[in-house]
């Protein structure tokens, strides 16, 4: 509590007052920030009591602004277990969004393509989840003192931010799937075996983040909506080699479909 107090009143100083929406951008997604008016902003390193991205490719920074004249907190990169984090310190950053006022969270991450009938480059708006990182955000001493630990998880990505995606993306004529995303610990990518397990347990994608913050978000009566890139294709008949540059690059070519369901969805909210 006397950290995020001391975190929250930081940011305040600095004119992140009163966000009406949070945004955590995914691995390579950061094109967003070409939409932004940006009001201010601090590199992570900089806030007191919080995390650093410690991978090269995660961009370290908190941005207020706005997006269609509404204003935004956005984290232009996010933090993982597989960084060497623990659970409270990934999460650590939605408690203060919310102790800073957002109302809804839009959440995005760069994902595998489990089910075979998704395309790398395409889009999937998260439906569910299924929790395989081994532990939960809200399974700590003193968590209950920040809400009810006991979490109604039923139906963890709001249904009206959702439904109002769905309808923006038939709009705009993108290729938009619903579906399931399993999330793994990592860093390491997954065998054959774990991605014929992931497609039986009913998972349309993979990835390594996203689950924690969307517990929390919950915990908090926050509205989450969140969309996966889906950077690979995961056939396990048929897998090849993926490297990190191969999914940055696609993760690139396919984010300006991602902003473009985000702008109208903050524009329409």
């Amino acid at each position: 509590m006397k950290y995020i107090q001391e975190t929250t009143e930081y940011l305040i100083e600095k004119g992140f007052e009163s966000p009406e929406i949070g945004i955590i951008l995914g691995t390579g997604l950061g094109q967003l920030l070409e939409k932004v008016e940006i009001l201010q902003e601090v590199s992570y390193n900089q806030i007191p009591n919080f995390p650093t991205a410690t991978v090269e490719f995660h961009r370290g920074k908190l941005i207020y602004g706005k997006i269609e004249d509404k204003t935004v907190v956005v984290m232009q990169g996010r933090f993982h277990l597989y960084e060497g984090y623990d659970l409270l310190d990934v999460t650590f950053p939605v408690r203060i969004m919310y102790r800073l006022g957002i109302k809804r969270l839009l959440v995005s991450n760069a994902a595998g393509a489990i089910n075979l009938d998704y395309t790398k480059g395409e889009l999937m708006l998260i439906d569910d989840h299924i929790n395989l990182q081994g532990g939960s955000p809200l399974a700590h001493k003193g968590v209950s003192k920040l809400g009810d630990i006991f979490v109604d998880m039923s139906c963890p990505y709001d249904k009206n931010m959702s439904n109002l995606m769905s309808e923006i993306a038939v709009k705009e004529d993108i290729t938009l799937h619903k579906g399931i995303y399993a999330s793994v610990l990592g860093p390491q990518l997954e065998t054959r075996a774990e991605y014929r397990y992931l497609k039986i347990i009913g998972a349309d994608a993979v990835g390594m983040s996203t689950v924690p913050e969307v517990i929390v978000a919950n915990q908090l009566q926050i509205p989450v909506v969140a969309v996966s890139v889906l950077t690979d294709e995961c056939d396990p008949d048929h897998l090849e080699p993926v490297n990190v540059e191969d999914i940055l690059s696609t993760a690139a070519k396919a984010e300006p479909k991602m902003v473009k369901l985000f702008c109208e969805l903050i524009k329409q909210i």
